[in-house]
């Protein structure tokens, strides 16, 4: 086992989620109702679990993903997650597109997104494969995948063979908004098999209706073992069995966009608690995955390769 069940040579990292479309639009100035705002847009690929794929697989560790594409961009998709070292396992959908997110991002780097979820909300059961955790030390799922019915049951069977391969798992809330239609007793219940959770500060708080972010991870610790809230700018800070293990902060930088941090924080933690680290060092080594993501524009790491960059903007 790893992480606070002893420490095991670091093998690979299965994530199950979402890969996105994101058509970012940055504005200057707050949207005009009624009217036109400026704004820069761009195309990137993105998705929660995709992109804590991606950053991990930046970060040296072997990862793979599971999820449901469809056939308008699912190439584009694999070819970016192929180029960072992910291993996609993408299922292809002929009937439904891509999930495709709007993501409007304003002067300060924070977000407001509209949420297609298209084929991505269609994973389910029949897209396992046992193959999938061959060498797999780690499940990490994004909260998403449990918000639609047959995404629920996928993530119980394979909480459920993960546990049985001798793997750790870790879940990402993902939305508040998503999280309070589904119900956080409901999500609690759902993944209380999971050894770490990984909610940001609105999430913890809405998940244990405490506003303070120590007294929350102290609550989720005693459902999860190890709680790990991430505050943003403010860093991070982890407990265990109700009470503070860490708590660390980030270095200031000036923030681009906040597309991608949370899910690049979770990719730093990760591969560092893969490789057996502290409390202190993954919270660290969190923060400088989620710092780096917010000075770029999307959610990956890394400028985009030349070609796959321009496959949906019309670009040369």
């Amino acid at each position: 086992m790893l992480g606070g069940r002893g420490a095991v040579t670091p093998g690979a990292l299965l994530v199950i989620g979402d890969v996105v479309t994101d058509v970012l639009a940055l504005h200057s100035r707050p949207v005009a109702a009624g009217t036109d705002t400026a704004a820069d847009i761009v195309v990137r690929p993105g998705g929660s679990a995709a992109n804590t794929a991606a950053w991990a697989a930046a970060l040296g560790a072997e990862v793979r993903i599971l999820a449901r594409v469809g056939a308008d961009t699912g190439d584009w998709h694999r070819a970016h997650l192929t180029d960072v070292g992910v291993r996609p396992c993408l299922r292809v959908d002929p009937d439904h597109p891509t999930a495709v997110i709007i993501v409007m991002v304003d002067a300060t780097g924070e977000r407001t997104m509209l949420t297609d979820r298209g084929a991505g909300g269609l994973l389910g059961p029949e897209d396992w494969d046992e193959a999938l955790l061959d060498g797999v030390t780690h499940l990490h799922l994004s909260g998403y995948l449990l918000f639609t019915p047959q995404g629920l049951e996928l993530a119980a069977l394979a909480m459920e063979r993960a546990r049985r391969h001798g793997a750790t798992i870790s879940v990402d809330p993902a939305s508040t908004g998503f999280l309070a239609d589904f119900g956080t007793g409901r999500f609690i219940e759902s993944t209380a098999g999971a050894d770490v959770v990984l909610p940001n500060r609105s999430e913890a708080a809405l998940l244990t209706g405490e506003s303070g972010p120590d007294a929350a991870a102290a609550l989720l610790s005693d459902a999860y073992g190890l709680a790990v809230v991430k505050l943003g700018a403010d860093g991070a800070l982890a407990a265990r069995g109700g009470r503070i293990t860490a708590e660390i902060p980030v270095a200031p930088v000036t923030p681009v966009d906040s597309t991608g941090a949370g899910d690049a924080f979770a990719a730093g933690f990760l591969v560092a608690y893969l490789a057996g680290a502290g409390d202190a060092a993954t919270l660290t080594a969190g923060c400088r995955s989620g710092a780096r993501a917010v000075t770029q524009v999307g959610g990956r790491p890394g400028p985009l390769s030349g070609s796959h960059g321009t496959d949906l903007t019309g670009g040369s």
